[in-house]
């Protein structure tokens, strides 16, 4: 099982000044990995077509929306499962989540691949994110500590990655955009994006 995870909106708490109402994390499953390595193919095959060249990076917040709409129609007729957190920031009064970014990103992550029924198990996962070496190594451990015990394991591995190096990375950002887009009622194309792969949405909860 390949998990890569990415997340739209931002952890800042400056509602009505700057920080966004919604954070979404979102999980892109894959439950065979050449299923996995066809669909980041086709997303290479497209980058070409659309850019004419390799070293373009697919971002939500950068793209166009006709590129929006090509590249979900592209990825739709894969296997794979969508499962989001969505978080409604004008409801978490927790002093810690609100006051540091690192325990806030990290605890909802945690949230999410904790609480899937089961769906999420052995797997390997994959982050957008960097940061330094002791960073990425504390923020592991600390998923391995939360979510593996005796009785389940459900993170088998688990990186922090580049997401200019990696496809599916940039596929989860594309659909975590798109999950948040859906939640931006003022945006003219809130209503668009989502439908487009709205049969591979697995699980998409409220954190409350």
């Amino acid at each position: 099982m390949l998990v890569f995870i990415d997340d739209s909106g931002d952890a800042g708490f400056k509602l009505g000044k700057g920080s966004s109402n919604f954070f979404i994390i979102c999980a892109v499953i894959f439950d065979d990995n050449l299923e996995a390595e066809k669909t980041a193919l086709a997303i290479k095959e497209l980058r070409r077509e659309i850019f004419k060249r390799d070293d373009v990076e697919f971002k939500f917040h950068k793209s166009r929306k006709k590129t929006k709409k090509i590249f979900l129609e592209r990825i739709k007729k894969f296997k794979f499962r969508i499962r989001c957190l969505v978080v409604d920031k004008s409801i978490l009064y927790s002093p810690e989540l609100r006051r540091n970014k690192d325990s806030f990103y990290g605890y909802i992550i945690k949230t999410m691949l904790k609480y899937s029924n089961d769906t999420i198990f052995n797997a390997k996962i994959r982050i957008d994110g960097g940061g330094d070496r002791a960073f990425r190594r504390s923020f592991i451990t600390y998923l391995r500590r939360e979510l593996n015990s005796k009785e389940k394991k459900i993170l088998l591995n688990c990186k922090m990655i580049n997401s200019k190096s990696d496809a599916l990375i940039q596929m989860a950002d594309m659909i975590a955009g798109t999950i948040h887009r859906s939640y931006q009622k003022d945006k003219a194309d809130s209503g668009i994006y989502r439908n487009i792969i709205k049969k591979h949405i697995q699980d998409e909860w409220q954190f409350q």
